[in-house]
Formats: C-alpha cells, structure tokens, sequence
C-alpha cells in the first residue's frame, strides 16, 4: 500500500523556506540584506566570525531556498534578498499560522 501525500505544496514550500531560515548566522545574513539593498559576500565575510567557506555554505542554502539572489561581479559577488520569494513566504506563514 501507497502512503497518502498528505503535505500540501505550500507547506513543502513553507518548510523549504524555514529550514533556510533555521540557523541564526543565516538569520543574521537575512537581517543584513533586508536593512540594504544589497552586499558583497567579502563585506559580510569581514562582519561575519566565521571562515569564508562557512559564509559561503551558509549563501548557498539561503540562495537554493529562494530566499537570496546572486549576482556577479567580478571579482565579487553581490547579494540581495529575492524579494518575491520573500513575499511569498511571508504569505504562506501568515496563511498557515491563523493566530
């Protein structure tokens, strides 16, 4: 017998979205784009106590979620919030948490 999907899209979607969000240096990289426009991976490298690979793992799950956007420069990197996939998320919390 087949298992029921019982997990709507919304809520694989919402769930991509947090597991994103479920580490605080990812919150902190979060926090700091929404306060600018954008930000170069080396600006948060110099801010961030962590090693430049670690930032850049801790990028790349923020950017596979759809939560961030990367444009390069080069030799840079530039990062911005995906401001579309932001509202979307902020949709599918407040829809799915009636409080």
């Amino acid at each position: 017998m087949r298992n029921k999907e019982i997990l709507t899209n919304d809520q694989k979607k919402a769930a991509r979205y947090a597991k994103a969000m479920g580490h605080p240096i990812r919150m902190y990289i979060l926090e700091t784009l929404s306060k600018q426009s954008c930000c170069y991976s080396g600006d948060l490298s110099e801010e961030l106590p962590i090693a430049k690979s670690t930032l850049s793992q801790h990028l790349k799950e923020l950017k596979n979620a759809g939560l961030i956007q990367g444009e390069i420069e080069a030799p840079k990197i530039k990062y911005c919030l995906n401001k579309k996939n932001w509202e979307e998320a902020k949709g599918l919390f407040s829809g799915m948490f009636k409080l």
